[in-house]
């Protein structure tokens, strides 16, 4: 709502720059309903006079491009205002609030990394599970391969072969992307969506291309499961800032837990909430909890040995795919903890860990 010609202009760009197509006033609008029915309101200054009075809601906000103007938080009370944005300075804020809004955003995807703390830990084994059972559940899932050295996760649910985006399309994403356009451009397997590697390329995954595809992949809402691996460098760094919850695969053999400390002290740095998956066999005198308590991270649970495993990656079984087998119960039961109604995840030893 404006009539100042160069502020609709800005608006206008912003929105196109979002996705969204615009509806224009100069004051509330005459129909019923609408000032009560958009997702946002963008104001501008010269308009806020002719707002006074409307129905109060959420998502008004104030838009300008005096900084210095003392009255402006006088005007944003009188029309319910929830935010005072000043251009240029808040336009990257303001188009993602528009493009949030053009696509309906609603609780972010809770979001789990999963990490080895050695090689060979079975942490790509343990996020294609997690991803599978949550899918079999009927959450909305996505698979997210960090790691571009493991082979590529896709391989687990036996579809390298499949129609889909990879990493190396993404590899050049600065700005903002498309949530529901992300979704639709992954191979689609066992229920989920999954981004992974492509077979030849060698790419680099820049940490603002990591953090427009994490975030368009968290504005699905549901789930995003990321598969990351132990260096951190820029890339891994800005996933591990994007996760709700890290879970550090441990086996039960004392330079596996020296290994995993460094890698807990280093991912710990990005992440507060990082838990151990410990798993067997142990060395003599070793058990979950001694490994949980050496690292100085809350213990998950035992993950379970499930015989046959190997052989079966890559077939048409992936791991998690047997819904009765041990791996899929643990993977099942730490879904049960996952707190739905505060998108975080309850501390606690899955059920069937043992």
């Amino acid at each position: 709502m404006t009539e100042d010609a160069e502020l609709l202009d800005d608006l206008l760009r912003l929105c196109a720059a979002a996705g969204a197509v615009p509806q224009v006033h100069h004051g509330p609008p005459g129909e019923k309903g609408a000032w009560e029915a958009a997702p946002v309101v963008l104001v501008g200054d010269d308009a806020a006079a002719r707002c006074r009075g409307v129905a109060r809601r959420r998502g008004v906000m104030l838009v300008g491009r005096d900084q210095d103007d003392p009255d402006v938080w006088r005007r944003a009370v009188e029309i319910g205002a929830e935010y005072v944005l000043r251009l240029p300075d808040s336009e990257g804020w303001l188009v993602d609030q528009i493009a949030n809004a053009a696509e309906g955003v609603g609780r972010p995807a809770l979001t789990v990394g999963v990490m080895g703390g050695r090689g060979g830990a079975g942490a790509s084994t343990l996020a294609c599970a997690l991803a599978v059972t949550a899918a079999r559940s009927g959450r909305r899932t996505m698979l997210i391969d960090g790691d571009p050295l493991g082979g590529g996760i896709d391989v687990l649910l036996g579809g390298e072969q499949s129609d889909g985006m990879r990493w190396p399309d993404f590899a050049r994403s600065k700005g903002r992307v498309g949530a529901g356009a992300l979704e639709e451009s992954l191979p689609a397997l066992h229920g989920l969506r999954v981004l992974s590697w492509g077979r030849d390329d060698e790419v680099v995954i820049p940490p603002q291309a990591m953090r427009a595809v994490l975030a368009a992949a968290r504005r699905l809402g549901g789930v995003v499961v990321v598969d990351l691996p132990r260096r951190v460098d820029e890339g891994v760094a800005e996933a591990l800032a994007q996760l709700d919850v890290g879970l550090l695969v441990v086996p039960g053999e004392l330079r596996a837990v020296a290994a995993a400390r460094r890698v807990a002290s280093v991912a710990g740095m990005m992440l507060e909430d990082l838990r151990v998956v410990a798993r067997g066999p142990y060395t003599a005198g070793l058990d979950e909890h001694w490994v949980a308590q050496a690292l100085g991270r809350p213990l998950v649970g035992d993950l379970p040995v499930e015989a046959g495993l190997g052989a079966a990656q890559g077939g048409a079984v992936p791991p998690g795919g047997h819904a009765r087998s041990p791996l899929a119960r643990f993977c099942t039961a730490f879904w049960d903890l996952a707190d739905a109604s505060t998108g975080g995840v309850a501390a606690g030893r899955p059920r069937d860990a043992s």
